[in-house]
């Protein structure tokens, strides 16, 4: 039945394969569950009891808040669909709710970090005499942090989305949510060197944009690695991540005067409160903006 769903949520409900698969991976945890656990086969038979049990289990798995809340998320869609077709006459997902998170607010790293690491990654690319891994390893981090992108929309990036003549990017996010999102000339001339690279090393053929020495698409554990490995030469951050290039991209902006929605639809967001958790300022902007405007603050220092 869970095939009928995923059928559903592709050709009704219009969502990208991404999210199919985030779907179907949380279904069939629960699936198998039911199975070897509660020694439920028959949907129709699941109460909300096995559910809170499923739930007590990740928690037991040290899942985080945010992936258990997505797999009630995908259990309350899954049930919701089962009742609409009339499979079932109650739904035992009434009574669940998600569980609380925990807000930790991770501070983004600095311009200085950034710019300390970009200037690295280009000295140890003119160093490389253009070695294929350090085009690849430059191009990866100023993506990130020039366009603010999901780690999963950069790795599908097509060549096909970079647009030359007007300096831009398509990046197809959430739910096939497109947007345009604008690219610097110092950029656009690293996709060019990587592009030629690749011509020169026959492993164009792929219309995926980043890829390996074998032409195969970058896994996400790869990128991840990459990126935790090139923050920890610059930031003693604890959170070194591609989320936190996001993060560091929309504060920095919003820090330099960018309008709160242009930051929203650089990101891809759809309303401004999923935007303000990605900018609150830092502590030297908050001191800086105290020590101006309050009159008790030392005006003397920053």
């Amino acid at each position: 039945m869970h095939n009928k769903f995923i059928s559903y949520l592709k050709l009704e409900k219009n969502y990208s394969d991404l999210t199919i698969k985030s779907y179907e991976r949380d279904l069939l945890d629960l699936i198998n569950y039911l199975l070897e656990i509660e020694g439920v086969e028959d949907i129709k038979k699941v109460q909300t009891k096995h559910l809170r049990n499923f739930i007590i289990n990740l928690s037991k798995k040290h899942l985080s808040e945010k992936t258990i809340n997505r797999k009630i998320s995908t259990i309350r869609s899954y049930f919701k669909f089962l009742l609409k077709i009339e499979l079932i006459n109650e739904n035992p997902v009434v009574h669940l709710k998600n569980i609380k998170s925990r807000k930790i607010a991770y501070l983004p790293y600095t311009e200085n970090e950034l710019l300390k690491l970009n200037q690295y990654l280009q000295n140890s690319l003119e160093n490389s005499d253009n070695n294929y891994k350090k085009i690849l390893e430059y191009l990866i981090f100023r993506i990130f942090y020039e366009t603010g992108i999901r780690r999963i929309e950069l790795i599908n990036i097509k060549t096909s989305q970079i647009n030359f003549n007007n300096s831009s990017l398509k990046i197809l996010g959430k739910r096939n949510k497109e947007r345009i999102v604008p690219l610097s000339n110092q950029l656009l001339d690293l996709i060019y060197l990587f592009i030629n690279k690749k011509y020169e090393l026959g492993i164009s053929k792929t219309e995926t944009l980043l890829t390996d020495m074998h032409g195969q698409i970058l896994k996400e554990r790869y990128v991840y690695n990459l990126i935790r490995n090139l923050l920890n030469q610059v930031t003693t951050k604890e959170n070194k991540s591609p989320h936190m290039l996001r993060h560091s991209f929309a504060t920095h902006l919003l820090n330099n005067g960018a309008n709160l929605n242009v930051i929203k639809d650089l990101l891809g967001h759809s309303s401004l409160a999923a935007t303000q958790i990605y900018t609150h300022n830092s502590i030297e902007e908050l001191k800086k903006s105290f020590n101006k405007a309050h009159p008790l603050a030392n005006k003397n220092r920053d």
